[in-house]
């Protein structure tokens, strides 16, 4: 039998009350006209929200989709957000081409960037005329802090005869002292077509050695590089990729080509974070990893129910600084609007426009596997 204890009616430490939840401190209520709003979208998340939390979630969702409308704006969510942002607010998703284009493109007064600050600046210089926010300033980008523009004008001082490709993982500055941009899906692709229209046999692309050493392991153009990377993809080794196979047999490994070079030779396959998700909805392996970031994951295998997904998990930290309720806040108060002077966004244009006047690919890039990595010269 339990021992009751009566404490008295002084006791000095009663149960605390449960404080309101993010959408509860805003105003915002689980009621009928919430539940009706948002009840047929819980399956799309049902596997990552439980349906206790889905209470404090719909009438974000809710709020979000109503403000949207309201104020004739779009989220751009790229696939590293979380399945709530992802699946339920986003009006564009995918990789960082995919939403360069959409920006360009999109009817709308006001574009939400669900995702990092350089990818909110793309969005700024593409559509000029609109107002860009970003819900936490605060979210950025490791590889981008890797370089400077006074970094890119060395580089340009010091080998004046080749020409620089910039990672679109850059600030608009970066952008604005390079002649071209690329994207994971189409860097090997810019590599070639630039060192043909200048002539040269040798490409410096920057700042992503990783990406650099395995784009120059599928082109005959040689590569300098500089020593920048991403903070989540340079985590895995390919003693992760042999661990994975010992201990899930006939798994298939994919990996994002920010990972070192060995991650890729130890891989099945490679490609941005769109050949990933094209891959495993082509190819429908019955066990798969994908070497990226965490949400990803979860984002591919909601579309893709007969796979299972096996989920090593390296946390972007930037990307998770933008949640629901700051998407919410960010609608309501205008903040953080994303600008830049103009003479910078009009050279970075230029870089990007280059990119985009590339004939468009049916579909992502694939990175080879199985080869042996390349050492290549710094530009530092």
């Amino acid at each position: 039998m339990a021992r009751l204890i009566d404490s008295g009616p002084g006791c000095p430490t009663p149960t605390p009350l449960r404080g309101p939840n993010a959408a509860e401190a805003r105003g915002l209520v689980y009621d009928d006209a919430v539940r009706a709003e948002t009840d047929h979208l819980y399956p799309l998340v049902q596997d990552f929200v439980t349906p206790m939390e889905w209470p404090a979630i719909a009438p974000l969702v809710a709020a979000i989709n109503r403000l949207k409308a309201e104020k004739n704006a779009v989220i751009l969510a790229h696939n590293y957000m979380t399945p709530d942002i992802f699946r339920l607010v986003g009006d564009f998703r995918g990789d960082s081409l995919q939403l360069a284009r959409e920006a360009a493109a999109v009817d709308a007064d006001i574009i939400v960037q669900a995702g990092v600050h350089f990818m909110a600046e793309t969005s700024k210089i593409l559509a000029p005329q609109k107002t860009v926010l970003i819900p936490d300033m605060r979210a950025g980008c490791s590889l981008a802090d890797s370089i400077t523009a006074a970094d890119v004008r060395l580089i340009k001082q010091k080998f004046p005869d080749y020409p620089i490709v910039t990672y679109v993982n850059t600030s608009a500055d970066v952008k604005a002292e390079c002649h071209i941009t690329c994207t994971s899906s189409n860097a090997a692709q810019v590599v070639e077509a630039i060192a043909k229209e200048w002539n040269s046999d040798t490409v410096i692309l920057v700042p992503d050695q990783y990406l650099a050493k395995n784009v120059a392991a599928q082109t005959k153009i040689r590569v300098m590089t500089w020593p920048g990377s991403c903070e989540v993809h340079e985590m895995f080794t390919a003693d992760d990729v042999e661990a994975l196979r010992e201990a899930h047999p006939g798994v298939v490994i994919l990996a994002h080509p920010e990972c070192p070079p060995d991650v890729l030779e130890a891989a099945d396959f490679a490609g941005s974070t769109s050949a990933l998700a094209n891959y495993v909805a082509e190819k429908h392996p019955h066990k798969v990893v994908l070497l990226t970031e965490c949400s990803m994951s979860d984002n591919v295998a909601a579309e893709n129910p007969g796979t299972n997904f096996i989920r090593p998990c390296n946390l972007c930290p930037h990307m998770k600084r933008i949640t629901l309720e700051n998407i919410y806040d960010c609608l309501v108060k205008g903040e953080y609007e994303v600008t830049i002077p103009e003479d910078v966004r009009v050279r970075a244009k230029k870089a990007i426009d280059a990119m985009l006047a590339l004939p468009r690919m049916e579909k992502p890039l694939a990175f080879e596997t199985g080869l042996k990595p390349l050492e290549l010269e710094m530009v530092v």
